[in-house]
């Protein structure tokens, strides 16, 4: 038989669900933090995205793609004389059966290719972090979207 001095559980008021619903919801939208097994939550993966700087700049890259009405080089199709812009992550040598061949990254936040001049060793005005817009076609080698000898002008 129920003692009839005891308390009745506690039934939990609106405020209370309420609460456990947003706990509840706070956990199933966050993320484990690596660094101290935490989770985060959506506004501070939001935040941590756009304060990201290679983010911040990969997306600046694509609103000047968009602005200037040319091709995205994720959206480029091979094969196709089409004309790219963007920025140059990496400038290398590479001889390529005995020619010296002057090799760079192009990276427009949506995608890279990789630009080939044939024949040069170096191109005056060709670096890392230089902003380009070159034209030629699109080919795969390896796997590899290339473009070989392109003409290009350098963007200030």
């Amino acid at each position: 038989m129920p003692d009839p001095d005891a308390q009745p559980d506690e039934v939990p008021g609106p405020e209370e669900k309420t609460e456990a619903r947003i706990k509840e919801l706070a956990e199933k939208d966050s993320w484990p933090d690596p660094s101290d097994g935490r989770r985060k939550s959506r506004l501070r993966r939001t935040i941590s995205r756009w304060a990201n700087s290679t983010d911040q700049h990969a997306r600046e890259l694509r609103q000047t793609v968009r602005e200037s009405g040319l091709v995205a080089i994720d959206q480029a199709p091979d094969r196709t004389r089409v004309k790219l812009s963007g920025s140059l992550r990496t400038v290398t040598l590479r001889p390529r059966g005995g020619v010296p061949a002057l090799e760079a990254e192009l990276f427009d936040g949506s995608g890279a290719i990789t630009l080939i001049w044939l024949g040069r060793r170096q191109i005056t005005g060709i670096g890392p972090g230089r902003q380009l817009e070159v034209e030629g076609r699109i080919g795969v080698q390896d796997g590899v979207r290339v473009m070989y000898n392109p003409r290009y002008e350098l963007r200030a």
